[in-house]
């Protein structure tokens, strides 16, 4: 079952005319942590709290949590209640650390130069995004406007289909971070959508901002480290060799398969665990300048791609150039009205959930 008891994603929710509470999924239904298990930490409105006390105090709850979700008591048909964005999200960096997107991406906008800067292969690229505009899976997003370079509503609003990591126990303003797993509480989806005309007006010389801060979605559900174990393998190879400080100390790539669907189609399938940056190598950049971390960080992968299965628009289309059939319509980029759902399953059949958002036209 992709919910069951190997699984117990954690999320939010709230019934109506009550309060937000932590729970667990299962199957169809969600366990009321704060019922099953008693605590304050249990009846928060987000899981910062929980998150905050550490990989023990996480072990220690997922074992109660399976054994009081065995029980079948406390637990809520997912009909009847409300899900909540489930962190309050600190600070939100998303990385580029896919070599497929990134070679597309420089194949489509710098046609003339080498498909990669000199320094990708040396370091996990990324930038720091927006915390606030973080919203939880089915928020409507609103096409946003800005300077294309003539004012207006977005012409190229694109997707980009990533996979998340939210941050539990924080470090210190100065000093670097441990093992990845000591510091990260568990894995997410995200959508981090891109208004591709904005942002290549914009973007040159300092980066990423307005095409990118207007929206990312974020699943409901956050799966935590332990029920991944199975899905963990070696990173891909990597040359040159990074670093010290980037160098794997363990198997942190994960054997994941996200599924893209358009309005309900198909689109493409990329995979996870061919993406050349593995998360330890992005926590561990982040924080080598001695960055701190916060509870709720969250920290993206960037575009998922793989051979033939890209996660954005602009690759499966060729920024328009090739427009995508979709049963008796073709889309080069997103058309109000469309909704854009990303699931994700390891090969053991653990499901990461979705993230979805339905375009809505710009005011």
């Amino acid at each position: 079952m992709s919910f069951g008891l190997d699984n117990l994603p954690y999320g939010v929710f709230s019934r109506p005319g009550e309060p937000r509470r932590v729970g667990v999924r299962v199957g169809d239904q969600v366990l009321d942590l704060a019922a099953a298990l008693g605590g304050d930490v249990y009846a928060a409105p987000s899981l910062n709290p929980l998150l905050a006390l550490g990989r023990a105090a996480w072990q220690e709850t997922r074992a109660r949590a399976r054994e009081a979700a065995a029980t079948g008591d406390h637990l809520v048909p997912l009909a009847e209640v409300t899900l909540h964005l489930p962190v309050e999200v600190a600070d939100y960096v998303d990385f580029y650390a896919s070599l497929e997107h990134a070679s597309n991406l420089g194949r489509i906008l710098r046609p003339d130069d080498e498909p990669l800067k000199p320094n990708w292969r040396h370091l996990p690229v990324g930038y720091h995004g927006r915390a606030g505009t973080v919203v939880v899976s089915g928020t409507p997003i609103r096409r946003p406007c800005g300077q294309r370079p003539s004012f207006g509503p977005s012409q190229r609003l694109d997707i980009e289909a990533e996979v998340g990591f939210v941050v539990g126990t924080p470090t210190r303003l100065g000093e670097r971070a441990g093992a990845f797993d000591d510091h990260v509480f568990g894995v997410t989806l995200v959508n981090d959508w891109s208004a591709r005309d904005i942002q290549a007006w914009e973007y040159v010389p300092l980066g990423p901002f307005l095409g990118k801060s207007f929206a990312t979605s974020m699943s409901a559900w956050i799966t935590p480290l332990e029920a991944l174990e199975g899905a963990r393998v070696e990173g891909r190879s990597q040359e040159p060799e990074p670093p010290a400080y980037l160098r794997r100390q363990a198997p942190w790539g994960l054997d994941l398969t996200l599924h893209v669907e358009l309005n309900g189609e198909a689109v493409s399938t990329p995979s996870f665990r061919d993406m050349y940056w593995t998360p330890d190598q992005m926590l561990a950049h982040m924080t080598v300048n001695g960055a701190s971390l916060r509870t709720g960080d969250l920290f993206a992968s960037g575009t998922v791609s793989s051979v033939g299965q890209p996660g954005s628009l602009i690759e499966l289309t060729w920024n328009g150039a090739d427009p995508l059939k979709l049963p008796g319509e073709t889309r080069t980029f997103l058309e109000d009205g469309d909704t854009v759902t990303i699931t994700a399953w390891t090969s053991h059949g653990i499901s990461l959930g979705e993230v979805s958002g339905k375009v809505l036209p710009a005011t």
